[in-house]
């Protein structure tokens, strides 16, 4: 029987916090725009995939929900780094050590 692997899941942190999180807590784009201090734009570009989520955001989830800003950024970095083994084999790079 041959093993099968498979990729492993990841998902943009800020599209969890968007369904897992905000809605399901019925907060709007403006409820957090204003209780972040932040913009609508960013806001939405997280929640939408389209903006990596940064450190001080995370920290703000935290404090206004209590998920844990690691464990936020922690998604974040395997989702990022999902994406670019994808394209793995496409750079060329040589090694710099002697095997």
């Amino acid at each position: 029987m041959a093993l099968r692997i498979y990729p492993s899941f990841a998902i943009h942190a800020g599209e969890w916090l968007k369904t897992e999180i905000v809605q399901a807590h019925g907060v709007s784009i403006n409820d957090l725009t204003e209780a972040f201090g932040v913009s609508r734009q960013s806001v939405s570009a997280l929640l939408n995939g389209r903006a990596a989520l940064t450190a001080d955001m995370a920290i703000r989830f935290e404090h206004a929900f209590g998920v844990k800003a690691e464990t936020l950024m922690r998604m974040q970095a395997r989702y990022e780094l999902g994406k670019a083994r994808e394209h793995e084999a496409d750079l060329a790079v040589r090694s710099l050590i002697a095997a």
